[in-house]
């Protein structure tokens, strides 16, 4: 062997051994790089918003609340002008006090001084009969004696028959007047009084209605409109998202899926999180999320993945944020 064919032949076995190196070295931090927990896997928080509306038309007159503000359960979040529907809430409280009023007095008679009249009336009335039953007497002796022509007799006789039927009908009268009214009426009045009072329910269902709360704790994550624009009915002014509708969405792999249930605990992960946050699983779906374009196989079943959701805690939900990707691993 030549000394320059020695010379080449041993920079040929080198450069083959630093290239053998190398390759060695990118496959080993491929690996290192491809070497995972086979528990972790990639998801995202997900908010489920409630977006509060009022069933009334209106011009938007307070919005106490801003974006970004969390609240508690019952604060006022929005009200919209209610000029009329107050009024027509004062009208109903007024017919239902005129009908009840009226029902009350259906139920007691008249008034005590009403059946003083109606008692005075008949005391003259009965002095009247008296009166004309005496004269009926002496005229009747003065018709016999043949004092007094017939026709006077007659007279005397119609006049007593006439009191006395005055009596009668007085006294009637003074019975009633002690007497409530008849069920008939009463029970027409009833209705007339729940009838007033379903409407005053309904006035107040639709001044109440302008005035919208808070339906839990939350946080007010964004304002639709502005104080002075007009509202139309159904249409949310308020964007909220209450912690316990923050949850994390993931995607595990078919071979996974099955050892998964409800109520297992897991531990989210995310960027800039003081700690990882605990949740639990409360859904997995029952069917593949995505489904490659091919017949199944051993070898394609491996691509399915299954959607599976998990809700933290409420104290531990304000960590995360809609649309944050996170890191979930299972426990």
């Amino acid at each position: 062997m030549s000394p320059l064919y020695a010379a080449y032949h041993g920079r040929a076995v080198n450069r083959a051994l630093y290239v053998s190196l190398a390759l060695m070295s990118i496959v080993g931090l491929l690996s290192a790089c491809s070497r995972q927990d086979h528990n972790a896997y990639q998801g995202y928080v997900e908010g489920e918003f409630v977006y509060l509306a009022s069933s009334q038309s209106g011009q938007l007159a307070e919005l106490p609340v801003t974006r970004g503000q969390t609240i508690k359960s019952g604060a006022p979040l929005f009200a919209l002008e209610s000029t009329d529907e107050y009024a027509a809430l004062q009208q109903a409280q007024q017919q239902l006090a005129a009908a009840r009023a009226q029902l009350a007095d259906i139920q007691t008679g008249k008034r005590p001084p009403e059946i003083d009249v109606d008692r005075a009336q008949l005391a003259q009335a009965q002095a009247n009969a008296r009166k004309a039953a005496l004269q009926l007497t002496r005229d009747e002796a003065q018709f016999r004696a043949g004092g007094i022509p017939k026709s006077q007799l007659d007279d005397s006789r119609a006049n007593a028959d006439a009191t006395t039927a005055q009596v009668r009908e007085l006294t009637s009268q003074v019975q009633v007047a002690r007497l409530p009214g008849r069920s008939q009426q009463i029970t027409a009045q009833t209705a007339q009084v729940a009838a007033a009072q379903a409407a005053v329910v309904q006035a107040q269902w639709k001044l109440d209605q302008k005035r919208v709360t808070a339906p839990a704790e939350g946080l007010v994550y964004d304002t639709l409109y502005r104080a002075g624009e007009w509202v139309q009915a159904g249409s949310p002014v308020v964007q909220m998202l209450p912690p316990q509708n923050i949850k994390v969405r993931l995607f595990v792999p078919e071979a996974v899926v099955g050892g998964l249930a409800t109520g297992r605990a897991l531990m989210v992960h995310c960027d800039g999180c003081a700690a990882d946050v605990p949740a639990k699983i409360t859904y997995v779906s029952s069917k593949a999320e995505y489904t490659p374009p091919v017949i199944y196989s051993n070898e394609s079943r491996a691509k399915l993945v299954f959607m599976v959701e998990a809700h933290p805690s409420v104290a531990d939900a304000v960590q995360l944020h809609p649309g944050q990707p996170v890191t979930v691993t299972l426990q």
